[in-house]
């Protein structure tokens, strides 16, 4: 319940700073830092209540920073006309796709390699969302 707290928290907070930066920008450095983090989770996790504690702390804060100014950066590639109906298809595909089978993917990476496996794997995964965008258009950065 802690992390959430930080998560709730952290959405409103990334859209002042999208209002005052950018959307793109704000993304950039919010997914670099998730990539970072996640090679954090294995040390944090193995920390006892302590570190499991702050694991979930960070991990909340930073997914409250991505949460908050998703959609409108999901809404950007797309022209006026069609721009809810991308957004939305963009956003529902990659939730079907992407976030449904990470859990499955996650359980099996810790079982087979250990933990520390989950944190390449959201690191590559960031990695990859931080590449797809420096390709969304920067609508609206100062």
């Amino acid at each position: 319940m802690i992390g959430v707290l930080f998560f709730a928290a952290f959405i409103p907070i990334a859209g002042s700073l999208c209002d005052r930066f950018g959307v793109r920008r704000i993304m950039l450095i919010v997914t670099a830092a998730i990539a970072l983090f996640s090679f954090a989770i294995a040390p944090l996790f193995a920390g006892g209540t302590t570190g499991v504690v702050t694991m979930l702390i960070l991990g909340f804060a930073l997914m409250g920073m991505t949460y908050g100014p998703l959609e409108t950066a999901l809404s950007l590639p797309f022209p006026t006309a069609v721009r809810y109906t991308g957004s939305s298809l963009t956003f529902n595909i990659a939730g079907i796709f992407g976030a449904s089978l990470a859990p499955y993917i996650a359980t099996w990476l810790a079982s087979t390699y250990g933990f520390q496996a989950v944190g390449y794997y959201l690191a590559i995964a960031y990695a990859i969302t931080f590449v797809s965008f420096l390709f969304i258009p920067a609508a609206g950065e100062k």
